[in-house]
């Protein structure tokens, strides 16, 4: 005995990742701010994870892209933080010395392109970060 073919239910999509839509204009200059405010570490002390976390909690519930670039800045900058950290304690063995400019310019550009893709519109992920916030 065969079923009918139209009695046949196809099987349910497999999960995926939550789909983001296309950002508006202002979601896309928050997620730049988010971005961009990790600067701010060249002017205040904490000041490259107080920007990101700032902008991250004021416009996470209401702007999906924001939510996901502001935590994406925000675990970098964590991640950098606590390099930093590490680097400062390597300057004992002076090793430190040569590892910390290295850190700032990779901080520099990573920031720089993760602004730029953000200004896009396209969902950025750096390189290296520790997914503390989630």
């Amino acid at each position: 005995m065969s079923v009918p073919p139209e009695s046949v239910t196809p099987p349910p999509p497999p999960p995926s990742d939550p789909v983001i839509a296309v950002p508006s204009a202002e979601e896309r200059q928050w997620a730049t701010f988010a971005h961009l405010s990790a600067l701010a570490g060249l002017v205040m002390p904490f000041g490259s994870i107080i920007g990101p976390l700032v902008i991250w909690l004021i416009k996470k519930d209401t702007m999906p892209f924001v939510d996901d670039q502001g935590k994406e800045a925000l675990n970098f900058n964590i991640t950098v933080a606590l390099a930093a950290v590490v680097c400062g304690l390597l300057c004992i063995v002076l090793i430190g010395f040569l590892l910390l400019p290295v850190l700032v310019i990779l901080w520099l550009v990573f920031v720089i392109v993760g602004t730029i893709k953000a200004n896009e519109g396209t969902l950025y992920r750096y390189p290296f970060a520790l997914r503390l916030v989630n």
